[in-house]
């Protein structure tokens, strides 16, 4: 546990770092200016791609959170008794 919080700690000490430099924020749209490096958006397409990707990422992981606090398997025939308990 220590670990992860050291680890944690250190990369958000580290965020500024990575953030975009002055030649790529004057390239950059204003909602992107201070996110990222190289080339921006250059159309609508771009948008929808990218926020549909962030869209996707974000029901990933609110599913993957979800189904492994609480899966929901209540069979005792169910695949992870059988790894989990093989005795029985």
């Amino acid at each position: 546990m220590k670990k992860l919080v050291t680890t944690l700690a250190f990369l958000m000490l580290n965020v500024p770092v990575l953030l975009a430099c002055e030649v790529c924020r004057k390239n950059q749209p204003k909602v992107l200016q201070t996110i990222t490096h190289g080339a921006g958006p250059t159309g609508t397409l771009d948008y929808i791609i990218t926020w549909s990707a962030v869209a996707l990422v974000t029901v990933t992981l609110v599913l993957s959170l979800k189904f492994l606090v609480r899966p929901g398997e209540t069979g005792s025939d169910h695949i992870k008794n059988v790894v989990l308990n093989p005795n029985r």
